[in-house]
């Protein structure tokens, strides 16, 4: 089989508004809801839709493929990751704006109609979200997210802050200019903390992360990977979603720090990588932890320094905003140290 095979739209509207871009794995559970609240949505103007299917197992791109003509189909031949599907669709896209929703999310149905609203009141330019919802019990799980000095995502709870340091990419508008401008995700992070980095290049160029203060989307949050949840009022995660989450974060925090701070910021971040993963393979007995999670993390600036290091050069050199703003979204208190005094030492599962 081909790299991707495409099927085009049966019908395919002349001049959308936006491209809705999901990125399917499997999700044959979960795309029919997220599926039916696009097609409901009350906007104007038309949406196109693009579904990248990544190798699914379970039936996914067939289903979508009989069911579904009214959007548009990539079929991947292999399993090529979040970041590399995502930059597919988009290269695709014709909207003058991008909302990439994952496919376990439903946009209420005023979600595009606000989101376009926001475009025409000064918003134009910018990366936007909305409110996130628990989809089960409905709770408010954040307004975009804050981040703390080790670029750990920090829930914004607060209607009243609108600008804050990204969006989740379970739910992220961008105007299509302003992705191409970026570069769209950077594929060698595969999968999470990808919208962190794309948040943070905006950012460094002048560009605001704004959450919406109405509509919303209700997320099976975790889903999609495993882990990212609280399971009896303990952090759960996986070995796989914890490495790529601690690689990914030291990544973002390498090429987006201003100034020389990135380097003390640098030292204290990977001291403190090594002490929780020897404190965490101690608990759990289990040196997984330590050899698949932390180490690899801390020897991440070093091995991946032909990647990072030309794309910090680029990132600093398109900063347009002083240092004050750009940490003005940040809060200065470790979120990891917040989350250990709530829930404990997680559980992180082979």
């Amino acid at each position: 089989m081909s790299e991707v095979a495409i099927r085009p739209a049966q019908h395919p509207v002349a001049e959308p508004a936006c491209t809705i871009c999901i990125a399917n794995f499997n999700g044959r559970g979960v795309i029919e809801e997220c599926l039916a609240s696009v097609f409901a949505q009350d906007a104007e103007g038309a949406i196109e839709v693009i579904v990248h299917d990544d190798a699914s197992t379970d039936g996914s791109a067939d289903w979508l493929r009989d069911g579904f003509p009214q959007l548009e189909l990539l079929v991947a031949g292999r399993n090529a990751g979040f970041c590399v599907a995502n930059n597919r669709m988009v290269a695709r896209a014709r909207g003058n704006y991008v909302l990439l929703l994952n496919n376990d999310a439903v946009l209420a149905p005023d979600a595009i109609r606000t989101l376009l609203a926001a475009t025409r009141d000064g918003h134009a330019d910018d990366i936007l979200t909305l409110p996130q919802f628990d989809h089960a019990s409905g709770i408010l799980i954040d307004r975009g997210c804050r981040l703390d000095p080790f670029c750990n995502p920090v829930p914004n709870l607060d209607a009243t802050r609108a600008a804050v340091a990204m969006a989740i990419g379970a739910c992220l508008w961008v105007p299509r200019r302003l992705w191409d401008e970026l570069g769209g995700f950077p594929e060698w992070f595969g999968s999470i903390g990808e919208d962190l980095y794309l948040c943070a290049l905006a950012r460094l160029r002048g560009h605001r992360v704004v959450a919406l203060d109405q509509s919303g989307y209700r997320h099976r949050q975790g889903h999609s990977f495993g882990g990212n949840r609280t399971t009896d009022d303990r952090l759960d995660t996986t070995l796989r979603r914890r490495s790529l989450s601690e690689r990914n974060k030291t990544m973002a925090l390498l090429v987006s720090t201003p100034t020389a701070l990135v380097w003390p910021l640098l030292a204290l971040h990977l001291a403190l990588l090594a002490l929780e993963g020897a404190v965490l393979a101690l608990a759990r007995r289990d040196g997984a932890i330590l050899t698949r999670v932390y180490a690899p993390a801390i020897a991440a600036p070093w091995r991946e320094r032909a990647r990072w290091w030309p794309a910090r050069r680029t990132a600093q050199r398109a900063r347009r905003i002083p240092v004050r703003d750009y940490f003005s979204a940040f809060t200065p208190f470790p979120r990891k140290l917040v989350m250990l005094l709530r829930h404990g030492l997680p559980i992180i599962r082979h």
